[in-house]
């Protein structure tokens, strides 16, 4: 009876203990998760107020600066510049996630801004297409995704559009040739209605990523030196543009400065003012591929000036007011391949450039060479191309009067139904050059 009476005490203790075990525990995790709760909401809050603490608007010059470092606060979003600036005057959110910036963004070195679709389908820079324009200078980094920005007039309730023109040749280059001056070039520009631009701006800390998204009427002629090509680039090393619409810029994509390490692929650019895609002074290590370029008023993509190690990759180019694709003024060490180029003028053209590399391209249809290679272009391959429904296959020609292109190799093309040679070079000039005539396929 005795160990009976004492089983059951032991065993209501056990129980009692028991139930405040499991009592504890459920107090004691309610009172955890309140409390990471709470520690995750000021967090927030401390997040939030760094953010407006280093979100600044100068109402003087219309500049919105952005100051955060995004290692401590991570990427600004239009959604906390707008709680900063609390002005709709300056920055409105309007349904569906369209917003309209009435000012310019500066994104200062070691800040991000992200122009997202967690909170933006859609950014219009407001212009009224007669003071200077608004720009997005990147000091920092900037990032772009599966979102539209343009320009807009909210006095047309349109786009904006700018008819500027660059002279490119006559009388800048009769006045002082190749030494003429920005000065005298942009006395002689016709200046094109002001429209709101990205410009990344030289020894940024971060890249400029723009992929998914639609990046439209931007840029204008502004003069020779002026930063205003729609998308510019003089920093921003390693940066990526990716999946894009890019049209009616005014330079669908100019860099300059030494940038390296770029991405532009699987883009469409087209119907720009002037060029296409056009890398310049210094550019290298970049790739250009699987684009589709279209429809711009000047070449579809050249790089020029002192570019090394550009490589052009399966891209479809045709009907560009200029060249196709273009090595020029000492690009080096670069390689034309696999690309689709077809109604277009000079499809591919060499000018003053050495130690390329062209091959396995495509050429339809054109009232000039298949290729071509001017002024000094030495060195070069070019082999493995197919051309059909040129003047010319591929030419050899210097401007200059004298024999300064030599020691390029042209082998095992394919070149079908050309209206006057297969090959056009005079007997100077194949002398210095290994041209394979065995090799090179010819079909009238």
């Amino acid at each position: 009876m005795y160990s009976k009476i004492l089983f059951v005490s032991v065993y209501t203790l056990f129980l009692l203990l028991l139930s405040s075990v499991i009592l504890s525990e459920e107090l004691f995790g309610f009172s955890k998760a309140q409390a990471q709760q709470q520690q995750q909401q000021q967090q927030q809050v401390i997040t939030s107020n760094e953010k407006s603490n280093c979100i600044k608007y100068n109402s003087t010059t219309k500049q919105i600066f952005i100051s955060c470092s995004s290692s401590k606060v991570g990427p600004v979003t239009l959604t906390d510049i707008s709680n900063k600036i609390n002005n709709y005057g300056i920055l409105d959110k309007q349904p569906q996630g369209v917003w309209l910036l009435n000012a310019s963004l500066v994104i200062d070195k070691g800040s991000t801004l992200n122009i997202d679709s967690k909170d933006t389908t859609w950014l219009k820079i407001l212009t009224d297409e007669k003071t200077p324009a608004y720009g997005i200078y990147v000091h920092g980094g900037l990032k772009i995704d599966n979102v539209k920005i343009t320009s807009w007039n909210p006095q047309t309730n349109t786009f904006a559009m700018s008819n500027g023109s660059r002279e490119s040749s006559g009388p800048s280059t009769a006045i002082c040739g190749s030494d003429c001056n920005n000065t005298l070039k942009s006395k002689l520009t016709h200046i094109g209605i002001p429209r709101p631009f990205i410009s990344v701006e030289e020894n940024t800390t971060g890249t400029t990523n723009i992929t998914n998204s639609e990046i439209a009427y931007l840029g204008y002629e502004g003069g020779y030196g002026i930063k205003s090509s729609g998308l510019h680039y003089t920093g921003g090393d390693g940066s990526v543009i990716r999946n894009n619409d890019i049209h009616h810029l005014y330079f669908g994509f100019y860099s300059a400065s030494g940038v390296g390490n770029i991405i532009i692929e699987n883009n469409k650019i087209h119907d720009s003012g002037h060029y296409g895609i056009d890398p310049h002074t210094g550019t290298h290590d970049m790739i250009i591929r699987n684009n589709t370029v279209y429809n711009n008023n000047g070449t579809a993509i050249i790089c020029s000036v002192n570019c090394h190690n550009i490589t052009y990759d399966n891209n479809t180019v045709y009907h560009n007011n200029g060249a196709g694709i273009v090595l020029s003024r000492n690009t080096t060490q670069s390689v034309a391949k696999n690309n689709f180029i077809h109604d277009q003028i000079k499809p591919i053209l060499l000018d003053q450039s050495n130690n390329n590399v062209v091959y396995n391209n495509r050429i339809l249809n054109t009232n000039t060479s298949g290729i071509s290679l001017i002024d000094e272009s030495s060195e070069n391959k070019i082999y493995n191309n197919f051309i059909q429904n040129a003047t010319n296959g591929i030419s050899l020609k210097n401007d200059k009067g004298e024999n300064l292109i030599h020691g390029n190799s042209i082998y095992s093309n394919k070149i079908i139904n050309p209206e006057r040679k297969a090959i056009d070079a005079n007997s100077n000039i194949t002398s210095t050059n290994t041209i394979n005539r065995s090799s090179n396929q010819i079909i009238k």
